[in-house]
């Protein structure tokens, strides 16, 4: 019996292209761009996506952090297929096509909102040594609908389907209504409601929105430079990561028949975990600096690997294993693409 069915995790946000390209100083110079951040596009970064692809080599892959997470989710359970089931919105356009394509073989059950109003939304990843400076243009990512698209009878059938959630910060910026319908439902059904802090910007700039949801989280995610914002920003007066941990597993919380999980990753520094009472720091699988080609994916796929042994009911320990295991995998390659088979036990 695989203990994974169909539809049973479920994630929604923000489906982008990504186009990859190693750059180098004078690109990120000519657009203003750190070597490592990530950031929603401005009128000065409009051109920057037609240059890329012009001058570099690039990579295509659907991406967009959610539908990155569910897709790796889904390469670590291998069978059945769409056990995820992904929700987001994309344009009528050539993008939108290679998207369905990318998410049919990576065998996520994908639902998208389609409408011609704007285009596929892309995400730019100028790579330089072993940073990496996102730059997202949401565009049709930015139109999802809960009265077009979540509403719908057949679609929120897949949501009630579902018994673990996942949702990146990033849709915060999109539609939070969206985000309080599905957390409300975890919530009163006793089901599984994660969310990740996914960028500075989001614990900063969208607090008012995040904080809405924050009451429905059950897993919270990020990781240190997050976690470090989120403090500053919810007056936690510290920067002890363990402090932190500790700080936002106690902010109310609505279904009180689970106690909040916070897990935030430190990079090659292992991920603090809080259960219970006590908080745990889980070393992280030890790689060669000179293996890394791309850390662009890193998080997302750490969440993937996590929510593949959750939606199957297995340990927390092992829960973070996957993610380690996945992380490790993502990093050696460019994006976040992984072979063709997994190999953990």
């Amino acid at each position: 019996m695989p203990s994974a069915s169909p539809n049973t995790l479920f994630g929604m946000g923000n489906p982008l292209l990504d186009i990859s390209a190693v750059v180098d100083k004078d690109f990120l110079d000519k657009y203003g761009l750190k070597p490592n951040d990530q950031i929603l596009a401005e009128d000065k970064h409009k051109e920057m996506f037609e240059e890329i692809v012009k001058k570099f080599k690039v990579e295509y892959h659907a991406g967009g952090s959610t539908q990155n997470s569910v897709k790796v989710a889904q390469w670590l359970i291998q069978e059945p297929h769409k056990v995820a089931t992904f929700f987001g919105c994309i344009g009528k356009d050539k993008f939108g096509e290679i998207l369905k394509k990318k998410a049919e073989e990576a065998h996520v059950d994908a639902h998208y909102y389609e409408q011609d109003e704007e285009p596929t939304g892309t995400c730019a990843a100028c790579i330089t040594g072993d940073n990496r400076s996102l730059v997202a243009n949401l565009a049709a990512a930015n139109c999802y609908k809960k009265d077009k698209h979540l509403d719908l009878e057949e679609n929120w059938k897949l949501v009630e389907k579902a018994k673990v959630y996942y949702i990146a910060g990033f849709f915060l910026t999109v539609s939070v209504e969206s985000i309080l319908k599905v957390a409300k439902h975890a919530a009163e059904n006793n089901k599984i409601f994660s969310l990740n802090l996914s960028a500075p910007f989001i614990c900063q700039f969208f607090k008012e929105n995040l904080m809405k949801v924050m009451p429905y989280v059950d897993i919270l995610f990020g990781n240190e430079t997050e976690a470090a914002m989120f403090a500053r920003e919810q007056g936690f007066e510290t920067e002890d990561i363990e402090e932190i941990v500790r700080k936002a597993q106690n902010l109310p919380k609505v279904n009180k028949k689970r106690q909040r999980i916070v897990v935030f990753t430190q990079g090659k520094d292992g991920t603090v975990m809080t259960t219970g009472g006590k908080v745990e720091t889980f070393p992280v699988v030890k790689i060669d600096q000179s293996e890394i080609v791309d850390t662009n994916g890193a998080g997302d796929a750490f969440v993937g690997g996590f929510l593949s042994q959750l939606v199957q009911d297995r340990p927390l320990e092992q829960c973070i294993r996957a993610g380690h295991y996945a992380a490790n995998v993502i990093i050696r390659r460019v994006g976040c693409t992984f072979p063709e088979k997994p190999d953990f036990h």
